[in-house]
């Protein structure tokens, strides 16, 4: 009975492995906000590690595209006409694009909440000039005249990014997901908002959690999650986590 106690408790203490599926690569990208040249230097570097590898590629967005950054409308231009070419691409959805299309969609009124974390950044990467936070009536036409401005092509964007991807060992999504509930049964609304709850749990899922929303210097690698939101917007450092088997590297802007 001891001996049996005894393998049980060393058997808790080895580390776990995670890996993906045999003769796949998968490339995921974290927030990007408004920074196209620093995608652009990305995807070349992607291109450039990726030369010779004949397996399947994957091209994972964990979301927030746009805001803070000053070109929006021309990240989701380059997502949409110059896709990384060899690479089957899912983009997923962050909470910045949840609020602009609650914007377009519902309560003009949500606009205080989004011009003040980065959202007069997009409305001008689409030919809006706002001065100042606008309020009541204006926002009703702030509204109208954004969807007149936003392409069709970009609102079906928008409108069709996934809330989380799962792929071997990995379950990608943008914010995080609640400690202790299955990720089948997870909200849309915490894999796109969650942060403390989640950052602070050490709980660990059948599978590895990959994330961008909350900001660090450099990629944060735990026993439960890896974080890759490494501040685009202002560090000029986007990054790429690299998953191949077992193994996993990464790549980045500086």
């Amino acid at each position: 009975m001891k001996k049996l106690l005894s393998k049980i408790i060393n058997l808790k203490k080895v580390p776990r492995i995670f890996s993906v599926p045999e003769d796949t690569r998968v490339y995921c990208i974290g927030d990007i906000h408004g920074r196209c040249d620093l995608l652009i230097a990305l995807h070349n570097k992607i291109v450039l590690d990726s030369a010779g590898f004949s397996g399947k590629k994957l091209l994972i967005y964990l979301g927030d595209y746009i805001d803070r950054g000053l070109y929006s409308k021309e990240v989701v231009d380059l997502l949409l006409t110059q896709p990384v070419e060899g690479f089957e691409a899912i983009y997923l959805r962050g909470n910045h694009e949840q609020v602009l299309l609650d914007f377009l969609n519902l309560d003009p009124n949500i606009a205080s909440q989004w011009f003040n974390f980065g959202g007069l950044a997009t409305v001008f990467s689409y030919g809006l000039a706002i001065k100042g936070i606008p309020v009541g009536d204006d926002l009703k036409q702030i509204q109208q005249d954004l969807i007149n401005k936003i392409p069709t092509e970009h609102i079906s964007f928008y409108s069709h990014l996934q809330h989380s991807f799962e792929y071997g060992d990995y379950f990608f999504v943008h914010a995080g997901v609640k400690p202790k509930v299955a990720l089948s049964h997870q909200s849309k609304l915490d894999m796109m908002w969650i942060r403390e709850e989640f950052l602070n749990s050490k709980f660990c899922h059948p599978k590895m959690i990959v994330h961008g929303h909350s900001v660090s210097k450099l990629p944060i690698v735990l026993s439960n999650r890896i974080g890759i939101d490494t501040g685009a917007y202002y560090s000029d450092i986007l990054t790429c986590l690299i998953l191949e088997g077992e193994n996993k590297r990464f790549l980045a802007t500086s």
